[in-house]
């Protein structure tokens, strides 16, 4: 992420929210103060239940919809993974892929997809590639709690308003490819003691993986697979700059950026569930497909090994050529 334009003497606090002006990278649709709506304060009826329903979904979710469940039919989950492994503090952290305040985004359209997705479908997306799941039904009670948690986290925010601290931040991007080799240093000397040299994390307890992981595995079988946002190195890399090892945040990050892109490239080395069907991806227009996708095909040049690990400025600039030819075409050459 990046630096952070004020210190912290002019920060506002609002109900327990820590609230800085934008960082460099990012936009905000309102000066308004907003503080996280307050879950405790729903009362003990169905809506309220519901959504704490929700929210143990997000930090549980191996408990509830996991591979190891006792109802076969509730196994969602193809990981043991939990969401708030990647959506932080139950998705409330800024910087740590937040879903405060997205309720309101949705309907809208998905380049990946070529058309206008619902919040569903945006949760589904969760499912099968960072879960490395299936879908759940858009009526199944699960599906419906993570709606009315996100619809909870959104109060007080009117649609189309941004809020600081989305997504995992914004590092400027390196103008070398990012190193596995000396990914793999910086990963021995912050991360094996946690995610282990192996990357398979800390099992709660490993003969009952319903209970889930202490530390999560960032690769191998029980990890996201390459078709997840965490596959691709540049959301990786601002979110471990941001928010690893614990303890960090936006304000005091403990690697620097360099060490941040190269251990990311090393995480992003490994071998881990592969996605079939991602040659769909972005098949409407190839030109809207994120310069760090891991995976073709590209609208570009550019090797898949470059689209991995950069620079991604070279391809950042063909991109932007591209896309200008093509906007001067005629429209039947488009």
């Amino acid at each position: 992420m990046t630096l952070v334009r004020t210190r912290v003497a002019a920060l506002m606090v609002f109900s327990g929210l820590l609230f800085v002006p934008a960082a460099a990278g990012e936009t905000t649709g309102s000066s308004a103060i907003w503080s996280i709506p307050d879950i405790g304060a729903l009362p003990d009826d169905d809506h309220g239940r519901q959504v704490r329903f929700g929210r143990k979904l997000i930090i549980a979710t191996y408990a509830y919809i996991g591979p190891f469940v006792v109802d076969p039919t509730k196994r969602y989950a193809g990981n043991d993974l939990a969401c708030a492994n990647c959506h932080l503090k139950a998705g409330t952290k800024k910087f740590g892929l937040p879903i405060f305040g997205l309720y309101g985004d949705f309907p809208r359209y998905s380049a990946r997809l070529g058309e206008e997705i619902s919040i569903e479908d945006r949760i589904n997306s969760c499912m099968t590639r960072s879960m490395n799941g299936r879908s759940l039904p858009n009526d199944a009670p699960e599906m419906q709690a993570l709606v009315a948690y996100v619809k909870f986290l959104s109060s007080g925010v009117s649609p189309g308003e941004q809020l600081p601290g989305y997504g995992s931040g914004k590092m400027p991007d390196l103008d070398r490819a990012a190193d596995p080799a000396h990914g793999k240093q910086v990963y021995a000397r912050v991360c094996l003691a946690c995610h282990n040299s192996d990357g398979s994390g800390i099992a709660l307890r490993p003969e009952a993986m319903v209970l889930g992981y202490v530390v999560p595995p960032v690769w191998g079988n029980d990890s996201f697979n390459n078709g997840a946002g965490m596959a691709r190195i540049i959301t990786l890399a601002n979110f471990i700059h941001f928010n690893m090892p614990p303890g960090a945040g936006y304000l005091n990050p403990v690697l620097s950026p360099a060490e941040a892109w190269d251990v990311a490239a090393y995480v992003e080395s490994q071998a881990r569930p592969q996605k079939s069907g991602l040659d769909r991806d972005y098949c409407s227009d190839l030109l809207d497909k994120p310069v760090d996708a891991p995976y073709g095909p590209y609208a570009d040049r550019f090797t898949e090994e470059q689209h991995k690990y950069g620079p991604f400025g070279p391809i950042r600039a063909e991109i932007a050529r591209l896309r200008a030819a093509k906007d001067k075409a005629p429209s039947g050459a488009k």
